[in-house]
């Protein structure tokens, strides 16, 4: 399923992106709560905009694993945004499908974040270290 999804994905169609997915699709973007959705429409709408925005977007599935109705997916999507400016996520997905559609899916995807901090300063950045601690 996810060689179907990435070749889709590089169609630029969203109606072939939509068919995809069940009518009962249930979306889950576990570090955003409140983006999850239900339903295919909804993923046409979404890759509808995907596109117009991103119209030179490309999506490479770096790594992939399957178990059973489960495939994990590791992704690399890329492109430029409509007014020239520079377009990257990176992330995961896992995915349930059942009758050859997608049923349901978790969404670790994140835009990539090219800042000139080191491991040092994201680390002081993420988890607020006290200053005052024995080097």
């Amino acid at each position: 399923m996810l060689e179907r999804l990435r070749d889709a994905m590089n169609s630029h169609d969203p109606d072939r992106m939509a068919s995809l997915f069940a009518d009962s699709y249930e979306s889950y973007q576990p570090l955003h709560p409140t983006r999850g959705f239900s339903g295919q429409a909804q993923v046409r709408a979404n890759w509808t905009s995907v596109f117009e925005g991103v119209p030179d977007f490309a999506a490479e599935l770096v790594a992939s694993s399957i178990d059973g109705n489960v495939e994990w997916g590791e992704w690399d999507w890329r492109g430029r945004h409509a007014d020239g400016s520079p377009f990257a996520m990176r992330g995961v997905v896992i995915l349930r499908e059942a009758d050859d559609l997608i049923v349901h899916m978790r969404l670790y995807l994140e835009p990539v974040e090219e800042r000139d901090d080191d491991i040092d300063q994201a680390v002081q950045e993420l988890y607020k270290p006290p200053n005052d601690r024995a080097e």
